[in-house]
């Protein structure tokens, strides 16, 4: 199998979209409320039967935030979630071991 037909054949939409850029702490871009948004996924978990996604926002329509912090998005409020080349690394902020995630957890980042 080439490469290409391995990418091809590879999982696609934003589960998997996320799956790998909380994997390989990867920035994903997407639009929000009409605007474009680069983001730093750190867990993706379930609540209510939705798919939530835990994030820092690295960008909102090309400028950063005034303070960083974590924000909650819904999936499904997310479109068209594109994995870019900026890495992160995921943030003091975020508490893995947070009451909200128990049992929950999809996939969250690793810290080295």
């Amino acid at each position: 199998m080439t490469q290409s037909q391995a990418a091809t054949a590879a999982p696609s939409g934003p589960v998997p979209t996320m799956f790998e850029a909380i994997v390989r702490q990867l920035a994903v871009t997407a639009t929000y409320n009409k605007g474009t948004v680069l983001l730093a996924p750190h867990v993706l978990y379930t609540r209510h039967d939705e798919i939530y996604v835990d994030a820092t926002t690295l960008e909102r329509d090309g400028k950063p935030p005034r303070e960083e912090k974590v924000g909650t998005f819904k999936l499904d409020g997310l479109g068209n979630p594109a994995i870019t080349d900026r890495r992160f690394v995921p943030s003091a902020l975020f508490e893995p071991a947070a009451e909200k995630y128990e049992g929950v957890t999809l996939m969250a980042v690793e810290r080295a």
